[in-house]
């Protein structure tokens, strides 16, 4: 018989066990949706408060801390209980679980991140048949174990965590909610089979020649399968490329070879580096009477990935790059957290409206951080479309986990899992062994024990046993299942050195915002050979604010007590202040609150993106290879790093690092130069401000331009200096294009002496006088500025004749334009624009249908 699968989505109830706040003692209630989870139907049921809103959060503590049941009834065939074999396969359970079968217990969970198969064939009857799920309390399983099984520390949520296989954000971050979610997460089905395919392992590896090689192995279930096996390879337009049939089962397995010459096969690119073909690997297995028992396909791509580390020409340490198709990479994107507090309801359409924004954002490259979850199949193919690289950690993040036997046995089976799951995918070219400051860091900080010389040793018995974990557990793991690069952790150096080493690894650079909070025009001193997250704060949309106080004008403002619940951040409020009162004048409103945090994030995360991207230098001067943002998306409405907020609303930090990630930029540093007259004095001494501007190109060619430099005083509106000379921008690498004085500044001989407020707008221009890159350097800090009156800026907002267009001009320069309407909400393509004259910008505004359109800029009056 040919193998089936039935979803059970239809029919399920749930109550809590016992009777209490959700429901009454023996009341079921009907399910809306499934897959689903207990927060989500109360809430459709108007039974609990919304807990994104307002402090409604903590009025629903009480569900992590209750048991609740789930249950259905389905009907089996006649068909389906005659099969030989029978499973019920449970996808996800939310995290402690029995499944009783027709009043029977069939299994036992304690793991959010396993897919559960029973057979079921002796317990099924024909007719009705009835499976309940009784979900026990996450949070009291967890303290239960973290009593027998001993305390460690973590930062973030509460350490029982620690003990419990389950996204552990759910227990309360730095960004978001303490929502301990529980139930069945993902699908449940009924499959019936005489063989199945228990295993695909698909490999299309590509050489240093770029030949191709498709690999397939096949594994089968039960023991004793008889028949053969057929393997064709299809393109995307379903025409078959290769193909073999007559394939002998030999104990349970089966294999296929396929070779390919270079550009038999096209192989898959990054976005920005070529075209993202993908193919379906087809797998039929037939009995010996050539009758189909089961099928299964997968996508595939062909490319060639490397972690590269190489020695550097004029530093020390070495590289750490991503090599694709024998092309290095400049890796700019983003940290990737859950999009929901309430997993299942996320959408495919809500995944690809946050994809789609990556891609639109100029970004390659999203890393899955370790404190959530193993994403949706549906995630990885949107990348794998797109060409978005993905950088997947293995869910451990900000603690010091145990490794006892019950617990390693336990996570080997959650990693081999998800790697079978998510081997095949060619956007993913590296799995991470722990995620973001976890273990490693959190080790060196909290003084375990942390031998970086030491690569033979057990580790179980130290006080950071957790390193079994990630030397020995999940590398095996990785290496048996999978051609994909294992990463002990993020962030880690290796070559025995800590993970704040700047010349080795990966780096996270927190001493913006975290650690010693450093102004962030340090970072192209704070660059590490791969930044894999830095970030700064900043406040959503206004919509989203209010969002959030539900409606509570009262609470309408920064320091209210509902808007401090919407920032889980430590030290936030004078972390926030430091940065803004170091950089800027501001008010307080709460629209002006919203504004200044968001061009300070825009601002912050511009430059270094900025000063890394120059970083990448060319072949053996890659200094710093990958630039991610902490952190793309939020799952809730609050105030975070978040360059995109809850309900997607970019902020206008997405669009600043959108402009640093085109595929041509052009940045500009000043500087200023102090000499004393002689080794005697302090009192005689010149100040010299100079300028440095260099350009990136990331094609493959060299790129032939124009540098246009123009210089506007900011008190003079009568003064300007412009000259041009030709450059050329090395391919897939930084330039330095011109170095010297700024223009119009006088060489100072007085500290009193004020320099003068220079505004230097530089431009690139392709051969056409088309703008391949633009960006305008202003004197800071910007609080020290004396911008000039708004009557006198001459700022033009003129619509356009396509009616979703904006045109953008002025007299005087404006630093920082965010741009905004009234009612519907707009597609706007730019935002914290800097406009100088003589250079307009067109804005795309999609919807904004003849609306006025409002703009906040530095400067504008209301500080």
């Amino acid at each position: 018989m040919h193998s089936t699968i039935r979803l059970l989505g239809y029919g399920w109830t749930f109550t809590q066990i016992g009777g209490g706040q959700g429901t009454e003692d023996g009341e079921w209630l009907e399910a809306s949706a499934f897959p689903t989870s207990v927060h989500v139907e109360l809430l459709h049921l108007r039974r609990i408060p919304d807990p994104l809103v307002g402090l409604h959060e903590w009025d629903v503590q009480w569900i992590g801390e209750a048991d609740w049941a789930f249950k259905t009834s389905f009907e089996v065939s006649d068909q389906e209980q005659s099969a030989p074999n029978v499973d019920l396969v449970f996808e996800g359970l939310d995290t402690f679980s029995v499944v009783s079968l027709n009043g029977h217990n069939i299994i036992e969970t304690e793991n959010q991140f396993v897919t559960y198969r029973v057979n079921v064939k002796n317990r099924l009857v024909k007719g009705p048949n009835e499976v309940v799920i009784t979900f026990l309390s996450t949070f009291l399983k967890g303290k239960d174990l973290e009593k027998k099984h001993s305390r460690y520390e973590c930062w973030n949520g509460d350490p029982s965590r620690l003990h419990v296989r389950k996204a552990q954000y759910n227990y309360g971050w730095d960004w978001g909610p303490t929502l301990l979610t529980v139930g069945p997460w993902r699908p449940i089905s009924l499959h019936t089979y005489h063989t199945r395919i228990s295993d695909l392992h698909i490999s299309a590896l590509v050489d240093e020649s770029l030949d191709a090689d498709l690999i397939v192995r096949i594994a089968l279930s039960p023991p004793e399968t008889s028949g053969t096996v057929e393997v064709s390879l299809k393109d995307s337009a379903g025409s078959i490329v290769t193909g073999q049939s007559n394939i002998t089962i030999d104990n349970d397995a089966a294999r296929a070879v396929f070779h390919f010459k270079k550009g038999e096969v096209k192989l898959w690119y990054p976005v920005g580096y070529g075209e993202q073909p993908l193919y379906d690997v087809q797998v039929k297995v037939l009995d010996d009477q050539s009758q189909l028992l089961d099928t299964e396909t997968q996508k595939v791509g062909f490319r060639r990935v490397r972690v590269v580390e190489d020695k550097l020409v004029d530093q020390p340490g070495l590289t750490w790059l991503f090599e694709i198709n024998n092309i290095r990479i400049f890796c700019g994107g983003s940290n990737w957290i859950p999009a929901d507090s309430f997993l299942t309801t996320v959408t495919p359409e809500r995944y690809r409206a946050w994809l789609q924004l990556v891609k639109d954002g100029n970004q390659n490259m999203v890393r899955v951080w370790g404190g959530g979850i193993y994403e949706d199949d549906v995630f990885y193919d949107i990348c794998d479309e797109l060409g978005i690289l993905v950088w997947q950690d293995f869910m451990f993040g900000c603690g010091q986990y145990p490794a006892h036997d019950a617990f390693l046995a336990n996570v080997k089976l959650e990693a081999e899992q998800n790697v079978q799951r998510l081997r095949h995918h060619p956007s993913i070219v590296i799995l991470a062994g722990n995620n973001e400051d976890a273990d490693y860091q959190l080790a060196e900080s909290s003084k375990l024990d942390l031998d970086y010389e030491d690569e033979k040793s057990d580790f179980r018995k130290t006080n950071f046993p957790a390193r079994h974990i990630y030397e020995r557990v999940l590398p095996a793991v990785v290496k048996e299942h999978s051609d994909l690069h294992y990463h002990r952790g993020s962030p880690y150096s290796g070559h025995g050195k800590v993970t704040t080493d700047q010349t080795y690894g990966d780096l996270h650079q927190w001493n913006v915002w975290h650690g010693s909070q450093e102004p962030w025009h340090n970072w192209d001193v704070l660059s590490g050979r791969f930044v894999s997250e830095f970030g700064m704060e900043a406040y959503p949309n206004i919509r989203t604010v209010d969002y959030w106080t539900g409606g509570d004008i009262s609470e309408r403002y920064p320091q209210s007590r509902t808007a401090v619940n919407h920032n889980k951040a430590a030290g936030f409020e004078r972390r926030l202040e430091l940065y803004l009162m170091e950089n800027f004048r501001h008010a307080f409103d709460m629209e002006s609150y919203v504004y200044y945090t968001q061009i300070m994030q825009a601002e912050t995360l511009a430059a270094a993106f900025r000063a890394w991207r120059r970083k990448w230098a060319g072949p053996g001067r890659e200094y710093t290879a990958g630039a991610l943002v902490w952190q793309i998306n939020d799952c809730w409405p609050v105030t975070s790093w978040s360059i995109i907020d809850y309900f997607l609303r970019p902020k206008p930090a997405y669009f600043a690092i959108a402009r640093e990630l085109r595929p041509y930029t052009v940045g500009i540093t000043r500087k200023e130069y102090k000499e004393y007259a002689n080794e005697r004095t302090l009192a005689h001494f010149t100040i010299t401000s100079q300028l440095e501007i260099w350009g990136t190109n990331s094609a493959l060619e060299p790129k032939r331009a124009t540098l246009q430099v123009t210089s506007f005083d900011l008190d003079r509106a009568d003064w300007s200096d412009q000259w041009e000379i030709n450059v050329i921008l090395a391919p897939n690498a930084s330039t330095e294009l011109w170095r010297g004085k700024v223009p119009g500044q006088p060489v100072r001989s007085r500290e009193s002496q004020a320099p003068k407020a220079i505004v230097v707008s530089a431009r690139l221009l392709d051969k056409n006088g088309a703008i391949l890159a633009r960006y305008s350097n202003w004197p800071e800090p910007f609080k020290y500025l004396h911008f000039p009156d708004v009557k006198d800026l001459g700022l033009e907002i003129t619509p356009v004749e396509d009616g979703e267009s904006v045109a953008l001009n002025t007299r005087r320069p404006i630093k920082g334009i965010v741009l905004e309407v009234e009612g519907e909400e707009v597609r706007w393509s730019d935002q914290a624009i800097d406009l100088v004259p003589g250079d307009p910008q067109i804005v795309k505004a999609i919807g904004l249908r003849g609306r006025v359109v409002k703009a906040r800029f530095l400067g504008d009056g209301t500080a």
